[in-house]
């Protein structure tokens, strides 16, 4: 291992300049990012890899998380750490994936990007990567993090916040990993144990896991509709508050309840950004509870998605993926 960091641009704003029809990829982005960079006291050395085919943010798909945790593991003996460029509007869900597929990461793995692009005025790339690159230098061991604005945050525990402001990104249920300020605060006691290597990179079907909103006049119909697709293995239920459902809606708890019996891991997250799931708190919570439904604790949309996405691809038996769900494998989840 080299003391080198491998910078990995994967697309988004910071990557784009101003054309007639919008911002759009800039050629020759790497080339730009090295003059800009060049001659800035204390930077770790760094390599730069671009996707051959960048990634627009809004675009993203399961696919492409195997895509770049390739990138990253092809490489992974012969860096320090690694800084992955990406688009803001799915970074969250980028770094929840990553998380996941490199358990007991011994090194650091973290997102940034920028909220303006980085050949316009006022932009915020040149602080977020500098930034970054530091941190992928210095952290004691593994974390797969994303850093904006000032804060580091765990990725799977990190959701966008903010579509205009440059501290874009919060984590409602978990702490910051570090601040950057005048000096670099990393809260070591915070970052997650070094442990032994556990990489997958499964091939995603991205038809195989969705999302319902639990809504006024949501009913069976809407969940029968879904569970029709043969290709759903898995159902990320965004719940009102502590984890409850409408009970007075005739059907939607045996609409359910088919789901689960046709072999759907059904996973009960809350709407709420702060807070966790108590399924047993009120009659309708445990009514899911007894279906089979699993609760997901505090995390977040974008961890609970990834997980069972990943949980999905690589145990495949609904019974083992419900076991494995309710069960933190690298700190999404308190």
């Amino acid at each position: 291992m080299n003391e080198r960091i491998l910078v990995l641009h994967t697309g988004g704003t910071i990557g784009m300049e101003r054309g007639t029809d919008g911002y759009r990829p800039m050629p020759g982005f790497g080339a730009v990012l090295r003059r800009h960079l060049d001659g800035v006291a204390g930077l770790p050395a760094f390599d730069l890899v671009e996707l051959a085919q960048p990634i627009d943010s809004a675009n993203l798909q399961p696919a492409q998380w195997t895509a770049i945790a390739r990138e990253l593991v092809t490489r992974w003996n012969d860096y320090r750490g690694f800084v992955v460029l990406h688009g803001t509007d799915t970074m969250a869900w980028t770094a929840s994936a990553l998380s996941f597929m490199l358990q007991g990461a011994d090194r650091p793995v973290i997102l940034t990007g920028a909220q303006v692009p980085l050949v316009e005025p006022r932009t915020d790339a040149l602080a977020n990567l500098q930034s970054a690159l530091l941190l992928a230098d210095s952290l004691p061991h593994g974390e797969v993090g994303v850093f904006f604005g000032r804060q580091l945050l765990r990725g799977n525990r990190s959701t966008k916040a903010s579509s205009t402001a440059f501290e874009a990104f919060a984590s409602p249920n978990a702490a910051a990993l570090a601040e950057v300020g005048i000096t670099l605060n990393v809260h070591a006691q915070r970052l997650q144990p070094a442990g032994a290597r556990n990489f997958r990179l499964p091939e995603f079907d991205p038809r195989a896991v969705t999302v319902l909103t639990v809504h006024p006049g949501l009913g069976a119909h809407q969940v029968d509709a879904l569970a029709a697709d043969p290709a759903l293995r898995g159902l990320v239920l965004c719940s009102y508050g502590a984890g409850n459902l409408p009970d007075a809606e005739p059907g939607l708890l045996d609409a359910l309840a088919r789901a689960v019996a046709r072999g759907v891991v059904v996973v009960n997250r809350t709407q709420c950004s702060h807070g966790t799931v108590m399924q047993g708190a009120y009659a309708t919570g445990a009514a899911l509870h007894r279906i089979g439904v699993v609760p997901a604790a505090d995390m977040t949309l974008e961890a609970a998605f990834a997980k069972l996405h990943v949980l999905l691809a690589t145990d495949g038996d609904p019974a083992q993926v419900r076991a494995r769900f309710g069960t933190a494998l690298c700190g999404e989840m308190s």
